[in-house]
């Protein structure tokens, strides 16, 4: 539990006080959006394809006579590819925070187009082919994915595993847990809204960016679309940044997070919902009359199964509140329910029920073992009473101490937010 309060406390000792804080600093003023487009590239030390990728950008927009930019965002290269953006024709900026989504929230802070196109300055986009994200922005679409299962997939351009394993996994979690009808969740190429997605308090630095920006998207309800794009192979020359199962497990982890319902709230009540019923056929059924096992040694699993399921649901009622009140997401309807228990006499009460009721029953064994003389008690039917008595007294305890965490983990937001330089808008 004390890594869990230190780690709560961190996320509120960096809570931004708004999109501009959480940007830039809250000194730092957004730059205005005086162009309709700025096309984004994240950089670091892509020497080779930089001015290529510029340069095609660039072309894209005198072609079309856009009133737009290409910025590119540099992450601490050191082979001169800061010099050949600016030689493309390219603002550049630095990020001094490491790590793609670093280099992004650093871009779209300094992004001077009301509408933003990233993608990757490895030659792998086609950024003289942005029609469909134009197109698309301009019909209103505040998130514009590009699908590269549609658009085609060049020979050699995603290694096997991503193609087959890793994408289409993490794009069908995707719409399991978030209703979304994205086919490709992890293509690096996508249009915005720019002042739609600095409300979104994106905080990702690593990879998981790419991530964190559609399930908040989704969450807001902003308008989503997705579009056919193209992905060739990369001409950088080196291994990818990307490590496929380092990455792959911050992706995952990261939609697991954001969806307690699937990753506690669900196996949870699946848990509990298997202990009780174990137990009450236990209690219902003799075990000398039917084929399924009911003794006490099934008894005893079952029982262990609803503690761990129950304690699977608190943590539930712990992410969603931690995540409402550290204002890292907008609350989903469907999980505002475990907010309303948290704070509600249901859990005290809940708790102090169930440990009289545990403590009754261990009692009253203890009592009938008392005027025994302290002899031999018969084990099936003891157990069938200490097994659930001291289940209840677990589950009844952990209920009440959730109740008071739940109350602290409040109060240490509310403190935080009334600090200087924090908001209290919730």
């Amino acid at each position: 539990m004390s890594a869990l309060s230190a780690s709560i406390e961190s996320v509120v000792q960096r809570l931004p006080a708004s999109p501009a804080a959480q940007f830039g600093g809250p000194d730092q003023r957004l730059p205005a959006a005086d162009l309709e487009f700025t096309i984004l590239m994240p950089c670091l030390n892509e020497a080779r394809t930089v001015g290529v990728c510029v340069r095609k950008a660039r072309a894209f927009i005198d072609k079309h006579g856009l009133s737009a930019e290409v910025l590119v965002v540099d992450n601490g290269s050191v082979d001169g590819s800061q010099a050949l953006a600016r030689a493309g024709g390219a603002r550049v900026v630095h990020a001094s925070e490491r790590g793609y989504g670093a280099a992004l929230r650093e871009g779209i802070r300094s992004a001077r187009g009301e509408h933003v196109i990233m993608g990757d300055a490895d030659d792998s986009y086609d950024f003289a082919a942005l029609e469909p994200f134009v197109t698309a922005l301009r019909a209103g679409h505040q998130l514009v994915m590009g699908n590269r299962f549609r658009g085609g997939i060049a020979p050699g351009a995603m290694p096997w595993l991503h193609r087959y394993l890793g994408n289409p996994v993490l794009s069908f979690l995707g719409r399991l847990f978030f209703g979304s009808e994205l086919r490709d969740f992890h293509c690096g190429l996508r249009g915005f809204h720019r002042a739609s997605m600095l409300k979104l308090h994106l905080v990702t630095p690593g990879m998981e960016f790419a991530s964190e920006m559609i399930v908040k998207a989704l969450q807001a309800k902003l308008r989503v679309t997705e579009v056919p794009t193209t992905l060739a192979k990369d001409g950088r020359g080196r291994p990818p940044h990307l490590n496929t199962w380092r990455d792959g497990w911050r992706h995952l982890r990261y939609l697991l997070l954001y969806s307690p319902r699937w990753l506690f709230l669900y196996p949870g009540i699946l848990l509990t919902l298997a202990g009780m019923v174990q137990l009450l056929a236990s209690h219902v059924f003799d075990p000398t009359q039917t084929r399924w096992p009911l003794g006490i040694h099934t008894q005893l699993f079952a029982m262990a199964a609803s503690v761990l399921g129950y304690q699977t649901l608190l943590f539930a009622v712990g992410a969603v509140l931690a995540r409402h009140l550290a204002l890292l997401d907008h609350p989903n309807p469907k999980e505002q329910w475990m907010r309303r228990v948290a704070f509600s006499a249901a859990l005290p009460l809940l708790g102090g029920g169930a440990t009289l009721v545990g403590v009754a029953l261990c009692a009253t064994l203890a009592w009938r073992w008392g005027t025994s003389h302290f002899g031999a008690l018969d084990p099936e039917v003891a157990m069938r009473q200490i097994i659930p008595g001291v289940g209840l007294v677990i589950v009844g305890t952990q209920s009440l101490l959730a109740s008071m965490y739940f109350a602290a983990l409040r109060s240490a937001f509310d403190s935080s937010r009334r600090s200087p330089g924090h908001s209290t808008a919730e």
